[in-house]
């Protein structure tokens, strides 16, 4: 069992950053590919980003590319989501997820989920 919970969310102006954090309890997270998915309201849950056990591989969905920064820190059991260049359409609540296998944490379907955290972009 790995219980994950985010922090880091908050209300930011457009072009603003923030810095998400996934700390990852009950098993070690190296164990776990680990990705963050998105939900704004009325619509489904998207992928935006993950990343390997190893940290030496990340993903990212287009909308988000070159703005985004997934990385890990398996020594502290946490992974983080750097958000650049933040706009309006980035509000929406960030999950983290995890899973043994990387692709069942792309497609949505990882076994590990938190609760997720609120941003907010305004405009």
């Amino acid at each position: 069992q790995v219980q994950l919970v985010e922090s880091g969310g908050g209300l930011v102006q457009a072009g603003g950053s923030l810095r998400l954090s996934c700390a990852a309890s009950g098993r070690t997270v190296s164990s776990y590919g680990m990705g963050w998915f998105r939900q704004a309201p009325g619509k489904e849950r998207d992928f935006v980003a993950a990343i390997t056990r190893s940290g030496a591989t990340t993903y990212y969905a287009d909308s988000v590319k070159g703005r985004f920064t997934i990385s890990r820190d398996n020594a502290k059991n946490t992974v983080y989501l750097q958000m650049n260049s933040l706009k309006p359409e980035d509000t929406a609540v960030y999950y983290c997820v995890a899973d043994p296998n990387l692709s069942a944490v792309t497609s949505g379907r990882g076994d590990y989920w938190g609760q997720g955290t609120q941003v907010t972009v305004s405009s």
